[in-house]
């Protein structure tokens, strides 16, 4: 039974891989890009802003590598939804569902080729931002970056699972990812501290999960945190992700 298990998962693993490997875009948009954004993005705001977080000695490179690195496991998870979507679209997802393995199962072999794609990602970034741009790492709390970018890449993926499986238009699925991608980024703790910002803007932020992912994310890589808050933080995205599991979950048994 253990080997029916391991062998269907290793199958999903392995249609996925290819997926990812007929399409040079979706390998650079999963592993070089964020690493590209952090170079551009990051540097030019750095050079063009006086960047401060009160309290803290922290340049802005430093501060956006862990937005770098939740936008990044945010988009792998929306690009294996969309698959997840373009699958049941064109009847794959159905074929699928013939096959020696249990929804789950094909549900989880998704989900560990996103982790898979997310740690690499996640090492290349966080070596080269180390070499390249001087960002000062906080090597003992590794295990919790990889943790962090493990469950949150998860997380976000089986959110993302619920529309893909719920939705029956490609256009419809399309508008509500891309307005989950501004919404969630731009009013959350990715690109700038919230405690300057308005108060409604900050609450919303606060109440954003890709806040709770990033300030994560931002404590493992440079230590910037209280870590009171970032238990808090960890523990409101692990129920977070356990609550989209479930709904996915529940989606997933409802497809015939």
């Amino acid at each position: 039974m253990l080997a029916m298990r391991i062998s269907a998962l290793l199958a999903v693993l392995n249609r996925e891989m290819k997926i990812r490997a007929t399409n040079l875009t979706f390998i650079f948009w999963d592993v070089a890009y964020p690493l590209a954004y952090l170079m551009v993005f990051g540097v030019a705001m750095e050079k063009a802003m006086g960047f401060t977080v009160p309290g803290v000695d922290v340049d802005y490179n430093a501060f956006f590598l862990a937005g770098v690195l939740g936008m990044a496991s945010f988009a792998i998870a929306s690009n294996t939804a969309w698959s997840f979507f373009m699958d049941r679209d064109n009847g794959i997802f159905y074929e699928m569902l013939t096959y020696p393995m249990s929804r789950g199962e094909y549900l989880f072999g998704k989900v560990l080729f996103n982790i898979v794609v997310a740690l690499v990602q996640a090492l290349i970034t966080v070596v080269l931002a180390g070499l390249l741009l001087g960002i000062p790492l906080t090597l003992s709390r590794i295990p919790l970056l990889f943790a962090a970018v493990s469950l949150g890449t998860a997380g976000w993926f089986f959110f993302y699972a619920i529309f893909a499986l719920k939705m029956r238009r490609n256009d419809a699925f399309n508008t509500v990812t891309s307005i989950f991608y501004f919404v969630f980024l731009f009013a959350s703790s990715m690109f700038y501290p919230l405690d300057p910002l308005p108060p409604l803007f900050r609450i919303f932020g606060y109440a954003n999960p890709i806040t709770w992912h990033v300030d994560v994310l931002r404590y493992a890589t440079i230590g910037l945190g209280d870590p009171g808050t970032i238990l808090l933080e960890s523990c409101a995205f692990i129920a977070f992700g356990l609550v989209a599991f479930r709904v996915a979950i529940h989606a997933l048994r409802n497809q015939e």
